[in-house]
């Protein structure tokens, strides 16, 4: 009997534990699920254990877990906060960035630093896209642990700037229809009314919402359109 009151009582401390983990991530702040730093990956692993283990253990008192929780998250974040207003504090937790490459030359001595061989920074330059270090003027290897890369001025890409084309100036498209639904706000965003984008839809050949996935307009009132397609069987190249 008291096996079946700790197994249904697992229920109630897993939505407590992870409602109080989803709160104390917003407090910390969005870098703890993107690229995270040394400190970061520290706080983040050591959060999850707490909430893991007030979650299964029923002999530990509860109290305590969320005590741990909120105190390693309120410390991360003074953490973030007094790394901003001090550099030294933010250089000695978070770390600043090091060259491993420069104008073309292995720094071995800064790649000693890092504890990181020839093969580790082969692979991430790999990674990047360049497999021949002779392409690369530096390589500087992040506070998180990713390596940014300057290829040398042979072998940077091509712009417009450098043809001397003109272009039109990028700007970001507002969703206008989802999953068949027209999002009216970001239609009003846009400045266009919905009376506006079902004309446009009539045009294109569509009398209703129904058979559209996603709908898309720019700055330029280019009204891009994708269809519902669960007809379509794809074809895995992966596999």
């Amino acid at each position: 009997m008291e096996e079946i009151i700790n197994a249904v009582m697992i229920v109630p401390r897993s939505l407590f534990s992870l409602i109080a983990l989803f709160l104390i991530t917003k407090l910390i702040g969005r870098k703890q699920v993107s690229e995270l730093s040394l400190f970061d990956y520290v706080i983040g692993i050591s959060i999850g254990n707490f909430a893991a283990e007030m979650t299964i253990n029923m002999d530990a008192p509860y109290v305590h877990g969320i005590i741990a929780v909120i105190v390693f998250g309120v410390s991360a974040y003074l953490v973030s906060l007094l790394s901003m207003k001090s550099i030294h504090l933010r250089r000695w937790i978070i770390g600043t960035p090091i060259v491993m490459i420069q104008n073309g030359k292995i720094l071995e001595k800064n790649m000693k630093k890092v504890m990181i061989d020839v093969n580790d920074l082969l692979e991430q330059c790999r990674s990047a896209g360049y497999f021949d270090l002779n392409e690369i003027e530096f390589a500087i290897m992040e506070a998180n642990g990713k390596i940014s890369i300057l290829p040398t001025s042979e072998y940077k890409p091509l712009t417009p700037k450098d043809m001397k084309l003109k272009v039109n100036k990028a700007c970001l498209c507002a969703n206008v229809i989802i999953d068949s639904v027209i999002m009216k706000c970001n239609l009003k965003n846009m400045g266009k009314t919905e009376e506006w984008l079902k004309q446009e839809l009539k045009i294109k050949g569509h009398q209703s919402t129904n058979n559209i996935l996603l709908a898309t307009l720019d700055s330029q009132e280019k009204l891009t359109i994708y269809q519902k397609n669960e007809d379509i069987n794809a074809c895995n190249v992966l596999e």
